[in-house]
């Protein structure tokens, strides 16, 4: 049986289910973009990391990155954990993001606005800027 009196056999909402799935195709854009921020949420990453005297390359690795800007806030890495949990790992995210801006010499408003909420441009100006890293902050 080919596969076009395979589709002609189908039933009407089996076409409708598949002309669907061609239309989910279409909106892959979004899938680009979103690789476009990680690609450049890493580049950031990778300076932020070699400020604060990491290994660079560890940003491109997703669940490493978030372990080793744990570490470089001073928190232990079990706090990862914490992130499974849902609310909670907004609350810890936070707490992440102030406890980066503050060792970089930034302030809250910094730190939640461009560390937390975006965190792809606030990783830059730390990473690229005039920041230094203080590890006892």
């Amino acid at each position: 049986m080919s596969t076009l009196s395979a589709l002609a056999a189908l039933p009407a909402f089996a076409t409708d289910i598949t002309d669907d799935a061609s239309f989910t195709q279409l909106q892959g854009v979004g899938g680009v973009g979103g690789f476009i921020i990680y690609v450049i949420t890493v580049i950031a990453l990778w300076s932020v990391f070699s400020k604060a005297g990491r290994l660079g390359i560890l940003a491109i690795i997703p669940i490493v990155n978030l372990f080793i800007l744990i570490r470089i806030a001073g928190r232990t890495g079990w706090l990862i954990l914490l992130y499974l949990i849902p609310i909670v790992n907004i609350v810890v995210a936070i707490v992440i993001a102030f406890d980066i801006g503050r060792k970089f010499g930034k302030g809250g408003v910094f730190s939640f606005f461009l560390l937390f909420l975006f965190p792809f441009i606030g990783y830059f100006i730390i990473g690229f800027g005039q920041a230094r890293y203080n590890q006892n902050a």
